[in-house]
Protein backbone atom coordinates (compact mmCIF):
# COMPACT_ATOMS: atom_id res chain seq x y z
CA UNK A 1 0.00 0.00 0.00
CA UNK A 2 1.36 3.69 -0.94
CA UNK A 3 0.22 6.46 0.80
CA UNK A 4 0.63 10.09 -0.62
CA UNK A 5 -0.51 13.09 1.56
CA UNK A 6 -0.53 16.59 0.56
CA UNK A 7 -2.40 19.74 1.88
CA UNK A 8 -0.07 21.23 4.73
CA UNK A 9 1.30 24.63 5.07
CA UNK A 10 2.12 27.73 6.94
CA UNK A 11 -1.39 29.49 8.71
CA UNK A 12 -2.46 31.87 11.58
CA UNK A 13 -3.75 30.86 14.59
CA UNK A 14 -7.77 29.87 14.57
CA UNK A 15 -7.58 29.28 10.74
CA UNK A 16 -7.95 26.24 8.44
CA UNK A 17 -6.30 23.47 6.56
CA UNK A 18 -7.51 20.15 4.81
CA UNK A 19 -5.24 17.49 4.31
CA UNK A 20 -5.71 14.78 2.23
CA UNK A 21 -4.22 11.18 1.48
CA UNK A 22 -4.72 8.50 -1.24
CA UNK A 23 -4.19 5.45 -0.59
CA UNK A 24 -3.08 3.18 -4.05
CA UNK A 25 -2.24 -0.84 -4.15
CA UNK A 26 -3.60 -3.64 -4.74
CA UNK A 27 -5.34 -4.25 -1.13
CA UNK A 28 -5.42 -0.81 -0.67
CA UNK A 29 -9.52 -1.27 0.04
CA UNK A 30 -8.65 -3.45 3.21
CA UNK A 31 -7.34 -0.49 5.19
CA UNK A 32 -8.38 1.58 7.99
CA UNK A 33 -7.18 4.81 7.16
CA UNK A 34 -5.24 7.07 10.18
CA UNK A 35 -3.84 10.38 10.61
CA UNK A 36 -0.53 10.75 12.92
CA UNK A 37 1.60 14.08 13.54
CA UNK A 38 5.15 14.71 14.76
CA UNK A 39 5.26 18.02 16.93
CA UNK A 40 8.91 19.56 16.77
CA UNK A 41 10.73 18.04 19.68
CA UNK A 42 8.35 15.28 20.68
CA UNK A 43 7.56 11.67 19.72
CA UNK A 44 4.93 11.18 16.76
CA UNK A 45 1.19 10.98 18.16
CA UNK A 46 -1.84 9.93 17.10
CA UNK A 47 -4.38 12.12 15.75
CA UNK A 48 -7.38 10.50 14.44
CA UNK A 49 -8.55 7.57 12.21
CA UNK A 50 -11.65 6.00 10.37
CA UNK A 51 -12.58 2.84 9.31
CA UNK A 52 -12.79 0.89 6.35
CA UNK A 53 -16.52 1.86 6.04
CA UNK A 54 -16.27 4.75 6.67
CA UNK A 55 -18.74 4.89 9.88
CA UNK A 56 -16.12 4.93 12.84
CA UNK A 57 -14.06 7.37 13.82
CA UNK A 58 -11.35 8.34 16.67
CA UNK A 59 -9.78 11.10 17.71
CA UNK A 60 -7.03 12.47 20.07
CA UNK A 61 -8.56 14.43 22.63
CA UNK A 62 -6.85 17.54 21.74
CA UNK A 63 -8.09 17.75 18.74
CA UNK A 64 -12.35 16.62 19.04
CA UNK A 65 -14.03 19.35 17.80
CA UNK A 66 -11.91 21.10 15.51
CA UNK A 67 -10.64 18.05 13.70
CA UNK A 68 -13.00 16.16 11.83
CA UNK A 69 -11.52 12.96 9.37
CA UNK A 70 -13.95 11.76 6.61
CA UNK A 71 -13.49 9.38 3.39
CA UNK A 72 -13.43 11.21 -0.01
CA UNK A 73 -16.07 9.71 -2.77
CA UNK A 74 -12.71 8.60 -4.79
CA UNK A 75 -11.90 5.02 -3.42
CA UNK A 76 -9.07 4.86 -0.25
CA UNK A 77 -9.02 8.67 -0.08
CA UNK A 78 -9.15 10.74 3.43
CA UNK A 79 -9.43 13.74 4.84
CA UNK A 80 -8.66 15.44 7.67
CA UNK A 81 -10.53 19.01 8.29
CA UNK A 82 -8.85 20.43 10.44
CA UNK A 83 -10.54 24.19 12.25
CA UNK A 84 -9.51 27.08 14.79
CA UNK A 85 -5.47 25.81 14.09
CA UNK A 86 -3.26 26.27 17.24
CA UNK A 87 0.60 27.05 17.13
CA UNK A 88 0.61 23.22 19.33
CA UNK A 89 -0.68 21.75 15.90
CA UNK A 90 2.37 22.05 14.28
CA UNK A 91 3.85 19.01 13.35
CA UNK A 92 4.48 16.73 10.48
CA UNK A 93 1.41 15.03 9.76
CA UNK A 94 1.38 11.02 8.36
CA UNK A 95 -1.12 9.42 6.75
CA UNK A 96 -0.93 6.01 7.83
CA UNK A 97 -2.87 2.37 6.95
CA UNK A 98 -3.86 -0.01 9.22
CA UNK A 99 -6.11 -3.16 9.24
CA UNK A 100 -8.07 -1.66 12.37
CA UNK A 101 -8.85 1.89 12.90
CA UNK A 102 -8.63 1.63 16.39
CA UNK A 103 -5.38 0.02 16.86
CA UNK A 104 -3.16 3.13 17.21
CA UNK A 105 0.24 1.36 17.12
CA UNK A 106 -0.68 -1.44 14.44
CA UNK A 107 -0.19 0.84 11.39
CA UNK A 108 1.55 -0.54 8.93
CA UNK A 109 1.84 1.83 6.30
CA UNK A 110 2.93 5.28 6.18
CA UNK A 111 3.28 8.07 3.86
CA UNK A 112 5.32 10.72 3.40
CA UNK A 113 4.23 13.28 5.70
CA UNK A 114 2.99 17.16 5.19
CA UNK A 115 4.29 20.28 7.08
CA UNK A 116 1.79 22.15 8.99
CA UNK A 117 2.74 25.45 10.56
CA UNK A 118 0.87 27.54 12.66
CA UNK A 119 1.52 30.99 13.42
CA UNK A 120 0.61 32.83 16.97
Amino acid sequence: VQLQASGGGLVQSGDSLRLSCAASGRFASRYALGWFRHPPGKEREFVASISRSGFSTLYEDSVKGRFTISRGSAENTVFLQMNSLKPEDTAVYYCAAGLSYSHKSEYEYWGQGTQVTVSS
